[in-house]
This record gives C-alpha cells, structure tokens and sequence, in this order.
C-alpha cells in the first residue's frame, strides 16, 4: 500500500510543509519563465524602437498561443499525480509518454496559428511594413521553438506531479543564463554574428527551449528518481488521449479566458491614449507578478491532493486543499500588505513620468481587491483539476471574466453606459481614468464572483467525492 494512504493523520504541520516544500520550486520557476520576456524586453528596446514593437505584438501572439496550448499539457499534472499516489508508478510513466504525443500534436496545431501573423495583426491597426516583416521572422524562430517548449512542459508536469519540482526549476534558472547570452549574441550581433534584434530574441528562444528539453530529456533516462517510471513514449493510446483531452481543453480553454481578458482590457484601455495605458501595463505587471504566488500553491496543493486521491486517502486531500486555500489567502494578504505599503516605491520603479505614475497610483487599491480574488479563484481552480473537474470551472470563469469583468468593464467604460459609474469612482478612487477605472473595478468583481462560485462548487466537489470514496472501497474489497 502507498504510504499516503496512511498519512490521514498527518500534524498540520506535516501538511504545510509538504505544500511550502513543493510550492516554493514552483514559484522560482514561474519567476524564471516571466525572466525571458523581461530581458527580450528590455534587450530589444536597445536595439530598435522597431525591434520592440515587433517583439511586443509578436510575442503577445505567441504566449496566447502556447499558455492555452501549456494548459491541455498540464492536464497530466492530476493524472500522473493520482498514479503515482496509488503507486502505479509505470503507468504514470506511460501517461507522460502519451502527453508527449499529444504535446506534439498540439505543436502542429498551434504552428499553423503562428504561419499567419496577418490574420493576428488585423486587430492590430496599421502595423509598418518593416515591424510585420520582423514579426513574421520572429514567429517563424518561435514556430521552431513550440515543439520544445509543449514537450518540456510535459517534463514540467511530470515533476511536479511526483512532487520533483526542483528538478524543472534548476533547468529554468540554466535557462534564463542561456537565454541572456544568447540574446546578447544574436540580438546586437557580437562575435562577428549578424545584429538579429527581435529576430535574435526569438532564435535565442528556439536554442534554449531545444537545450532545455534535451537536459531534461536526459535526465528522465539517467536520473534514478524517474527511472522508477520508467519512462516512455510508445505509441499513441487514443483512449489515453481522449482522456488527457476531455480534462486538458477544459483546462487550455480557462487558460485562454486569462490572457484574452487581459489582452482585450488593454485593447480598449488604449482608447484614453497613452498615459493611462502606461498605468494599466504598470498594474497588469504587477497582476501577473503577484499571481505567481497563488498559481504556485495551487499547483503544489493540487499536486498533493491528487496524490492523496490516488492512493484513497480522502481525509489527506481534504485536509491538503483546506490547508492550500489558507496559505495562498495569507499570502494573498501579505501580498497586498506589501503592495499598499510600497506603492510609491513600486510605481517609481517602473516609471519616472509623473502623469503616469499618478494614473498608476489612482488605480493602485484596485489591484488590492484584484488579487486578493485573483489569487482565490486561482487555488480553487488547481484544486478542482486535481478532482479532474475543470469544465465547470472554465463555464465560471468565462461567466465572471469575460462576461462580467470584460463585457461588464466595456459596457461601463467604453460603450451605451460609459461613465455611469464616474461619480462614484471619483469618491471612492479619485483621478481615476473613466474607462480603465471602469474595466479595473469590473475586473475585480468578476474575479470575486469567480472565486465565490469555485469554492462553492469545490466544498460540493468534496463533499461529493467523501461519499463515493467509501462505497468505492466497499465495492472493491
């Protein structure tokens, strides 16, 4: 028998040490994947203002296409973690060779995406003929990339689902030394190498995403951890597949809800002109930052929960889950300490433009709320995957993010009822933009709505799975 299933008992401190221990490797490694877009940024903007332009709207393309490609991937993390809690530990090794295949699949799909920047740039206005050729060459090294990058994601999943997180984390941090230099090769041309710009940042991107999926490639076959797995990729299991598909769309499709929802807000955020769109990319940064927190407990709770349901230990994953939300809600408290109490300090990092800085600063308590509901709805939605349950809670978020925050925001901000909350925004959060304040505030109140509903459906979830579990063993003894 796993020794999970005799772990019920576990101290509450066992518990929080078990998801601080995972989440934290987790959260270097998020912090390391948001390194590469900070230095092709700030790398290319040394370049070219053209170089940065086609960097900026090239990979915007790019990250909407692979993080909804990322999330079918990731279904494996509650699969291959169930295995290995019920200790089936060659069949977790044959579902990650089936995540493979399907992360293949998924590159050819994705790079027929990436062949046509035009359709993207439609949306885009008019775009220089020089940025959308740059753009096009761009793609096209990311097109090389995507295959690495969706493999290497299923190693990611790997790991993490039997709570090996350091192992990824270690070829990440490699990676962003890899990356720095390879950008510093390509992009300005040293050694006798052409000056590439934003060509250089997306070559440099193919070449560490192949040399990270061969170290981790190598160390599933040599590492003695993972050899226990034993590994391999076989042939494609069509009812495998269907099954890492019935759970990853779901998971791909709330992935994709995330990114429009930001893409779209500040789309329309634009509309108030430069100034407030440096305020909202201000906020949106800072959204993403803290959100890694919050993206690392749940990714570390589902994990254990998971595992504890693998080896049928309900009260273990009840207690696991309990324990995650608490964490990630202190976090998300300190989170917010921290926010208010360094806002000043914060906003002059980013900026020295002071018109920016007061946009900025007047829609600063917003992200306060945000996160806090962000970083709720987030860990309850790790939690479900880790039940398996993931259509749902993608119907919730297109509800509470696209319905009420996006639309909701837009019909407030920009549309029939532009400024229908002005007054009140000036009471509650003077100098706030009309539009962006609208679409911030709405924001905020669909994450709630969000988290509202997946805690409750996750207290039914539980419930539901505590009085199955016992007439599942009576049935099986």
């Amino acid at each position: 028998m796993n020794a999970l299933a005799d772990t019920g008992g576990a101290s509450t401190g066992a518990v929080l040490r078990n998801i601080l221990r995972q989440a934290w490797p987790v959260l270097i490694s998020q912090w390391a994947g948001i390194a590469f877009g900070v230095l092709d940024t700030a790398m290319t903007g040394h370049a070219s203002p053209t170089d940065l332009a086609a960097m900026s709207l090239g990979v915007s393309i790019y990250l909407t296409v692979f993080v909804s490609l990322m999330g079918v991937i990731h279904a494996l993390i509650p699969i291959i973690a169930q295995h290995y809690g019920a200790g089936r530990l060659h069949e977790a090794g044959r579902a990650w060779g089936q995540g493979v295949w399907l992360a293949l699949g998924l590159s050819a799909a994705g790079g027929l995406l990436l062949c046509f920047p035009d359709v993207w740039l439609s949306f885009s206005g008019d775009v220089a003929p020089e940025v959308r050729e740059r753009i096009r060459h761009y793609l096209q090294a990311l097109l090389v990339a995507l295959p690495a990058a969706l493999v290497f994601r299923t190693v990611y999943a790997f790991g993490t689902a039997i709570s090996r997180p350091k192992v990824v984390m270690a070829i990440n941090l490699g990676g962003v030394c890899l990356k720095a230099l390879c950008n510093w090769l390509l992009i300005y041309g040293k050694f006798g190498l052409p000056a590439l710009g934003a060509v250089g940042a997306g070559i440099s991107s193919a070449i560490v995403y192949w040399t990270s999926l061969a170290v981790a490639l190598w160390l599933l076959r040599h590492d003695s951890h993972f050899r226990r797995f034993a590994p391999t990729l076989g042939r494609p299991q069509w009812e495998s597949l269907r099954t890492l598909l019935r759970l990853g769309l779901p998971m791909g499709g709330s992935y994709l809800i995330e990114v429009c929802a930001f893409t779209f807000m500040a789309l329309l955020i634009a509309r108030e002109g430069t100034v407030v769109s440096g305020g909202h990319q201000i906020l949106s940064n800072l959204a993403a930052l803290t959100y890694m927190m919050p993206m690392a407990i749940g990714v570390a709770g589902a994990s254990l929960v998971a595992q504890a349901i693998g080896a049928g230990n309900g009260l273990l994953a009840r207690r696991t889950g309990g324990m995650a939300v608490l964490v990630a809600l202190a976090g998300a408290v300190l989170t917010v300490g921290l926010l208010a109490g360094l806002s000043g300090n914060i906003v002059r990092a980013y900026t020295s433009d002071t018109q920016v800085a007061a946009i900025t600063l007047s829609l600063m308590p917003v992200i306060f709320a945000f996160h806090l509901a962000d970083a709720m709805q987030c860990v309850h939605a790790y939690l479900l995957r880790a039940y398996k349950v993931a259509f749902v809670p993608m119907l919730i978020q297109a509800l509470a993010l696209a319905g009420l925050g996006l639309v909701g925001g837009w019909w407030l901000g920009f549309g029939p009822q532009a400024g229908a909350l002005a007054g009140w925004q000036q009471n509650v959060l003077p100098g706030t933009p009309v539009g962006a304040g609208a679409m911030w505030i709405l924001a905020a109140l669909g994450l709630l709505l969000a988290a509202v509903l997946m805690h409750g459906l996750y207290r039914n979830v539980v419930r539901r799975h505590a009085v199955a579990a016992p007439t599942a063993t009576a049935t099986t003894a």
